[in-house]
């Protein structure tokens, strides 16, 4: 399945098949301080539709820090147990919201939950995931791996791997990873190919080090880039565009 420039529905020329789009809950925010923004709830998934488009097949996994993060519950003295789960619960809403808008396009999508609440989401079972796929449904991965103390990065990176996705989308605010942050630093530089070793030795945060060694130890790769850019998804998949690639 996997494979440089393969011809996908239609013809056009597409770099991988199935892939794993991570977005933050923030992402769904907009220019609001909080929860979700639904204009760009709507673009986002329209950049997804024209990715699917191409006969790319889609997993997705959105955080939940737009509506609440478990680590600030437990820094304000919440067990942190508690406060992972109410954030995957978050995770739940964002998902629910993202399946919505790609169904208002016209695309299928499966929210499929780590934690059973059947009148909203279908449990998560690997088979009829990659069912899902096959038959080119969205799959949308909420409320984490079901487990307090790992993140939605660990999570995203984790189904990508059992749904067998070749590559890991990050969407950020910025078009690649820098050595600093490049809204703080006008001299900071733009890596076009990092190591997993030194993403996790320079602290670069890309993801945490929990996602990052379960990436390396599957050789999976991560493209960072913004999703920001209008098509940049749509863009990087075709060969253009400007990201930054994590691998071995």
């Amino acid at each position: 399945m996997s494979g440089q420039d393969n011809d996908a529905d239609g013809g056009a020329k597409v770099t991988y098949r199935r892939v794993m789009l991570k977005i933050s809950g923030e992402a769904l925010m907009g220019d609001q301080g909080y929860g979700l923004h639904p204009p760009t709830v709507a673009r986002i998934a329209s950049e997804v539709k024209s990715v699917h488009d191409l006969g790319v097949e889609i997993c997705m996994v959105i955080g939940g820090g737009n509506i609440f993060r478990g680590l600030q519950g437990s820094a304000q003295g919440m067990e942190r147990a508690t406060a992972d789960y109410m954030g995957m619960l978050a995770t739940v809403m964002n998902a629910l919201a993202m399946q919505a808008a790609l169904e208002a396009r016209g695309m299928h999508s499966r929210v499929i939950s780590a934690i059973r609440m059947d009148e909203v989401a279908e449990p998560y079972i690997r088979r009829r995931a990659v069912r899902h796929l096959e038959k080119k449904r969205v799959c949308i991965f909420a409320a984490g791996t079901g487990n307090p103390y790992f993140t939605t990065d660990t999570a995203a990176t984790l189904r990508a791997n059992e749904m067998n996705c070749e590559a890991i989308f990050k969407g950020t605010k910025v078009d690649g990873v820098y050595d600093k942050d490049p809204n703080k630093h006008a001299d900071a530089k733009r890596y076009d190919n990092v190591t997993y070793d030194e993403v996790l030795q320079q602290h670069l945060g890309v993801m945490d080090a929990s996602a990052i060694a379960l990436a390396r130890d599957n050789n999976l790769p991560i493209i960072v880039f913004s999703l920001d850019e209008p098509g940049g998804f749509r863009g990087i998949l075709s060969g253009q565009g400007t990201y930054t690639k994590v691998q071995g």
